[in-house]
């Protein structure tokens, strides 16, 4: 008999926000860092415990940290394009 060992739900979370932070704009800053949180957690949580997921953690983390890298480029190209758009006249 093949015992299963269960995956860490924190790791699957992490994956989760990782890939939301990338796609969805603005609010993915904020999974970004809720998938950094989750990453690191997971990965606490798996070497005390042995239990399966440590990719999905690490893929998390890479992904998170991607998602929040790109969303404050577009806040900052937001703000640039609009400090220069809306100068002074005249």
């Amino acid at each position: 008999m093949v015992e299963k060992t269960k995956t860490n739900s924190n790791s699957v979370i992490s994956l989760t926000m990782g890939i939301l932070s990338i796609l969805i704009p603005i609010i993915g800053l904020f999974l970004g860092i809720i998938g950094v949180v989750a990453s690191r957690k997971a990965i606490r949580e798996i070497e005390k415990t042995s239990e399966d997921g440590r990719g999905l953690a690490t893929s998390g983390l890479i992904c998170s940290s991607v998602g929040i890298v790109i969303q404050l480029l577009g806040v900052l190209g937001f703000i640039a394009y609009y400090s220069v758009s809306n100068g002074p006249v005249g």
